[in-house]
């Protein structure tokens, strides 16, 4: 292995570890009122005061909706990266997938700033249509966790220009990173009427 693909390596693995550490932090960090909090919500535990007198923060409610079609986009552009690859149209296949490393960034900081401006919103639904609905999403979570490392390996690896293990690696992040994307929405769905 040669001194960039080690260097790589480290710095892939240092974003697939802090950003899923960065982001579970920032759940529990609340903008309220002029304060922002955090709060591990243990009951009999008062929230750690991390800033103060901040611009009044509203609830960016209207959030949910806007990075949810972000993720129903990054699931049509994956697929139509993908059939553009297998037509031998590599360019359209490289730009198509930076759009959809820029969504799926752009999905995560519109997540946050809206987990850090609203209060949780719980599900609503019972029976089985509840085991459904939690099954869909821890999948989605513990998948939206995996798929950093597989997308940074296989851009890389594209960049680097070793496409063979480029294939190799994509084959398992397209469908992951597939996956992710359209629960993504299905969880939107599922939630939305509970939203206040």
């Amino acid at each position: 292995m040669d001194k960039n693909s080690k260097l790589y390596n480290i710095l892939i693995w240092i974003v697939s570890v802090l950003v899923p550490a960065v982001v579970a932090l920032l759940l529990f960090t609340k903008w309220e009122q002029d304060k922002l909090i955090f709060d591990m919500r243990i009951p009999n535990s008062d929230p750690i005061i991390l800033l103060e007198n901040l611009p009044i923060a509203e609830p960016l409610t209207f959030l949910p909706p806007i990075y949810a079609t972000i993720n129903g986009l990054t699931g049509i552009l994956l697929v139509a990266a993908v059939y553009y690859i297998k037509n031998g149209k590599r360019k359209i296949h490289e730009n198509l997938i930076k759009v959809c490393i820029a969504l799926s960034l752009s999905f995560l900081v519109m997540y946050i700033a809206y987990h850090i401006t609203s209060d949780p919103t719980p599900y609503g639904g019972s029976g089985p249509i509840a085991y459904v609905y939690f099954f869909i999403l821890i999948t989605h979570i513990l998948l939206s966790i995996v798929v950093i490392p597989l997308v940074l390996i296989s851009y890389v690896r594209a960049f680097q220009s070793k496409f063979v293990s480029h294939r190799k690696i994509a084959k398992v992040t397209f469908p992951v990173w597939l996956y992710v994307a359209v629960t993504g929405v299905i969880v939107y769905l599922m939630i939305s009427p509970y939203y206040v």
